[in-house]
């Protein structure tokens, strides 16, 4: 298993850190190749590469606003001209800006719209010519379960991560037979920075609507990623799998 992703280049967009990190460190640990970009990087980072380059991984890391096409479609062509190939793109850059639909304002769903949902096009779209070229690729979009069930206070995010399983869809229809292989992961709660703000009653009203009564790691959304971007899922495409300890059945 350790070679399961040996020498693939694989892209991962918002990895400077939570569940990208996590997908970053294991394709390491599978022996890819990772690029991870982010528009703004956190302190630890330098720190973070140094430490897996020290174990003969590769990775690096670049600056990118997702939301910026021509500025995207720049910096996957520079790595496909320095890489040789693009062989795995991961669709992880996101936010939030929670607020019930009556206080949200149009800036909040603007914002929230244009990271998540034309983030993911943009990189899917910078992409993609080198896939088809290649005649393989394997792409990854990070949704949300509440994509599928909504969530109160949530109505910009859920309808961000509800067009991403649309996008995956479409996406996973039109390059099938060009051997590209789209899929999405819909995580449930997962302990991540983002969630640890949250107050002792609301963790509470999360976990009792889960039927394994606890969050998810980063690192076990970073396996399935993992599983979807290799050759052993090769056969699966334009599919949305929940990792949400049962949250949606």
């Amino acid at each position: 298993m350790n070679n399961l992703l040996e020498n693939k280049i694989a892209i991962v967009t918002g990895g400077g850190r939570g569940i990208g990190r996590a997908i970053s460190e294991k394709f390491m640990e599978f022996g890819a190749k990772v690029i991870i970009l982010d528009k703004v990087f956190p302190e630890d980072f330098e720190n973070f590469c140094t430490e897996h380059k020290s174990k003969g991984h590769s990775v690096e890391g670049k600056s990118l606003d997702i939301t910026d096409f021509a500025e995207a479609q720049k910096i996957f062509d520079e790595i496909a001209k320095s890489y040789g190939r693009i062989d795995i793109l991961i669709n992880n850059a996101g936010i939030t800006r929670d607020k019930l639909i009556l206080r949200m304002t149009e800036d909040d769903w603007d914002l929230v719209m244009k990271v998540n949902l034309k983030g993911t096009f943009n990189a899917t779209k910078a992409v993609i010519r080198t896939m088809a070229s290649q005649r393989y690729g394997k792409i990854v979009n990070i949704s949300s379960v509440v994509g599928l069930m909504g969530n109160a206070g949530q109505a910009n995010y859920s309808a961000s991560k509800a067009g991403i399983i649309g996008l995956t869809k479409s996406t996973a229809k039109e390059f099938a037979s060009r051997n590209i292989n789209v899929n999405a992961v819909a995580p449930g709660f997962v302990e991540t920075e983002m969630t640890a703000v949250l107050t002792d009653e609301q963790r509470k009203l999360f976990l009792e609507v889960i039927p394994m009564k606890r969050g998810c790691k980063p690192s076990e959304i970073a396996d399935v990623v993992a599983f979807l971007s290799s050759d052993m899922a090769g056969y699966i495409t334009g599919q949305v799998l929940a990792i949400d300890g049962g949250m949606v059945m």
